[in-house]
């Protein structure tokens, strides 16, 4: 595999890339590199339900003492 300045891979215990390893100070202002952690964000939390948006600000409102 050819290798990338700044990037590492780590390979798990049955030799495949399992891990790679981004440095932040050479690649930290890449917004292909920031839209890829946003979709992986993104993708950490798909199954948990969803609410209603109005249900969320009625209940943050509520918490700061503001009715609306």
């Amino acid at each position: 595999m050819e290798t990338t300045p700044g990037i590492k891979y780590t390979k798990d215990a049955s030799g495949k890339n399992r891990y790679i390893r981004v440095d932040l100070d050479m690649y930290g202002n890449n917004q292909a590199l920031e839209d890829f952690l946003d979709f992986l964000d993104i993708q950490s939390c798909k199954n948990e339900p969803m609410r209603p948006l109005r249900d969320i600000i009625r209940e943050q409102n509520q918490k700061r003492g503001i009715n609306v």
